[in-house]
Order: C-alpha cells, then sequence, then structure tokens
C-alpha cells in the first residue's frame, strides 16, 4: 500500500534527503519545513503518516506531536520521530508525547520501510 507522507524537519537538506528515500518505496511526500508549515499544511491535508523532527526552532517536534495527539482530526495519524537525539530520556519522552516509532537520523532505507510498515500496520488511513 502507498502512503501520504508529511515530512516535518527544519533543515531542507535532511527533509529533501528522507524525502527521496520515502519516494524511493513508491510513497507521496510532502515537506514542511518546521512546524508553522506544518501545522498550516495539517489545515488543509491530513496524511497517512508524519515523520518528524525533535529539535526545530520555536517550538519543537515533542509540542508539535502533543499538539496533534489533543486534535481529533490528527489523533491517530501515525508520527515517526526522526531525530539526531540518542537519550533514552527523549527517545522515553517521545513515546509518552505519542510517538509511534523513533529513528535516529539518517535512518537507512530499510529503517524508514520497516517503521513505516510498522505503524502503518498498526493504523491503517481510513
Amino acid at each position: 500500500m502507498l502512503y501520504n507522507v508529511l515530512i516535518v524537519e527544519d533543515n531542507r537538506r535532511t527533509a529533501e534527503s528522507l524525502a527521496s528515500q520515502i519516494q524511493a518505496l513508491g510513497h507521496t511526500v510532502v515537506i514542511a519545513l518546521g512546524p508553522r508549515s506544518a501545522l498550516q499544511h495539517l489545515n488543509q491535508v491530513i496524511p497517512d503518516v508524519i515523520l518528524m523532527d525533535i529539535n526545530m526552532p520555536g517550538v519543537n517536534g515533542l509540542e508539535v506531536l502533543r499538539f496533534l495527539r489533543r486534535d481529533p482530526l490528527t489523533a491517530q495519524v501515525p508520527v515517526v520521530i526522526v531525530t539526531g537525539e540518542e537519550s533514552p530520556e527523549i527517545k522515553r519522552q517521545a513515546f509518552a508525547a505519542g510517538a509511534n516509532a523513533y529513528l535516529l537520523k539518517p535512518p537507512t532505507l530499510e529503517a524508514l520501510e520497516k517503521a513505516l510498515d510498522h505503524v502503518m500496520i498498526a493504523n491503517p488511513p481510513a
């Protein structure tokens, strides 16, 4: 099954690299460069899955994730955290905030595919 994926990342190069990998798997990708852009996009289209960085200027990814989980329109959208944060405490916080999977940057194509398959089997698109 093919998915509509929203990448939320403040670094354009990282976002484009992730997008290339996701597209190589056959999925459709939209890039939101930062939290504000992501929220604007989510007001128009709800993706099947979101890949989100944690460390972004202003509002960090965990705050955005908490917001998404409180909104009925996005509460069930799977979120894969893609971050450079290796701290077990940050990982715990991500899952406590509602993350469905957690990948370290830079993820391999195989790790992305496995994470997408895992979260989408547990949360199929409506």
